[in-house]
């Protein structure tokens, strides 16, 4: 007996379901690296946008007080770089990577495109198309406007920033606290993103009322900047509260929140 043979349109109709499955395994895989909108997954480190109303409501619960001196200041003061431990935030996706340091685990967490950290030896790896970029922004102060973004395939050359500077957190109330808690402070999968050094040196240690970034992570570094205050009990002083209320207001008015 003779087999009928697939018309053409059955055919296509194959061709069409075969197509759409693809795209969406793509779509799925995007979407676990942290990419699925078409955007780096950047120093955001894939974390969805805050929710403004919740941004603002954080805004009240920040302590507001007059900053400490940095009298005994120094960097030894924060321990860091820590093992990655569930305690630092970096979530179950990252468990694997016990033996490697804060640092590592937030640069692989905050790269793009073919990077790899070797859990045993800790040994970061820049494939073809892999970096970092950045999303801090730099002004021309010629234009006044922004530069372009960098994309960085040395690790070496990339800064890890504390979103509030451990000076900054000294001054707001981490000169009263333990070691573990500064330790904790310095770790933080939250106070750490991966950054391009002209615009962490033009931050140095300034707090929110003198520095916020100018490019596409201004809104999602307010948000981690009020959530590391809240977090530790860091207080603010009234210029730098002024300053982030302003600043919210900007993002929800532009849609930088949810």
């Amino acid at each position: 007996m003779l087999q009928k043979k697939p018309s053409r349109r059955g055919l296509s109709t194959i061709a069409g379901l075969c197509l759409t499955l693809a795209l969406i395994i793509v779509y799925v895989v995007l979407e676990q690296r942290g990419g699925g909108d078409g955007q780096p997954a950047g120093p955001s480190g894939g974390t969805p946008a805050a929710v403004g109303s919740e941004v603002t409501a954080s805004l009240s619960k920040l302590v507001v007080a007059q900053e400490l001196a940095m009298t005994g200041y120094s960097r030894e003061k924060f321990p860091h770089w820590d093992t990655n431990k569930s305690e630092h935030g970096f979530g179950p996706e990252y468990v694997q990577y016990a033996k490697c340091t804060t640092r590592e685990v937030m640069m692989l967490r905050d790269a793009e495109g073919a990077v790899t950290l070797d859990a045993k030896t800790c040994d970061l790896k820049v494939g073809k198309d892999g970096g970092w970029r950045d999303q801090y922004g730099v002004l021309d102060p010629k234009t006044g406007q922004l530069k372009p973004y960098k994309f960085i395939t040395d690790p070496s050359s990339v800064d890890a920033e504390h979103i509030v500077a451990l000076a900054e957190a000294w001054r707001s109330g981490a000169a009263k606290m333990d070691e573990d808690t500064r330790r904790r402070i310095a770790n933080d999968a939250i106070n750490l993103v991966a950054s391009d050094p002209t615009p962490n040196r033009s931050k140095g240690d300034q707090d929110a009322a003198h520095y916020l970034p100018p490019g596409a992570f201004r809104c999602g570094y307010i948000d981690r900047y009020i959530k590391v205050k809240i977090k530790y009990g860091l207080s603010v002083d009234s210029d730098e509260q002024a300053a982030l209320r302003t600043a919210v207001d900007d993002c929800i008015a532009q849609g930088g929140f949810k």
